[in-house]
């Protein structure tokens, strides 16, 4: 009897442990957006460089009556779109789903200043000097990414943009934003008129 009562109280012991489901696991740890050799910190920054690069170019398209600003900006908007699309898919094909792009503060900060820049000259040196920095960052986010991100689809893709965007530094660096001094007034001797 005494072991019918154990048994019974084992079985008791051991019901009542079924019921009780056991606890959830804790969540996972958020991604680290700051680490920029992983996939989710890479996806977000890449993802805010190249937004800046496509809304700073249609913004030059507004506020630039320069022919070869105009046309650098075209260039920026159908490379960048592109790349952007490569991102995306490279990012699908590891099953990861980049989250949307939008500007982080540095690049945000960036375009405000363009758009405080105004029209003409003053924007078109400003564009410039955004399109070097801007270029030069991205780059560097790249070639890291590209020699030691986790992701082998992503670090291909990245690695397949860095002639392109060193193209578009060089474009940048080469523009012509202002136009040339006027020439200094010619040398008179004195008690001649000029």
């Amino acid at each position: 009897m005494r072991k019918l009562a154990i048994l019974l109280g084992g079985a008791i012991v051991l019901a009542a442990c079924s019921h009780n489901p056991p606890p959830a696991p804790p969540p996972p740890p958020a991604p680290d957006l700051n680490n920029l050799l992983m996939a989710p910190g890479f996806l977000v920054h890449a993802g805010s460089a190249n937004q800046f690069e496509i809304q700073s170019s249609q913004l030059a398209l507004q506020a630039s009556s320069n022919p070869g600003v105009r046309n650098f900006a075209n260039t920026l908007i159908n490379d960048h779109t592109m790349m952007g699309q490569q991102v995306a898919a490279a990012a699908a094909s590891a099953g990861i789903t980049p989250p949307p792009p939008v500007l982080l503060p540095s690049e945000q900060a960036m375009l405000d200043q363009l758009t405080a820049a105004g029209t003409g000259p003053s924007f078109d040196m400003a564009f410039q000097q955004a399109q070097i920095v801007g270029h030069q960052q991205a780059i560097g986010l790249m070639q890291n990414y590209a020699a030691n991100g986790d992701v082998p689809a992503l670090r291909t893709v990245a690695g397949q943009a860095i002639p392109v965007m060193q193209n578009h530094l060089a474009m940048a660096q080469a523009l012509v934003t202002a136009p040339p001094p006027p020439p200094p007034p010619p040398i008179t001797q004195p008690g001649e008129r000029g």
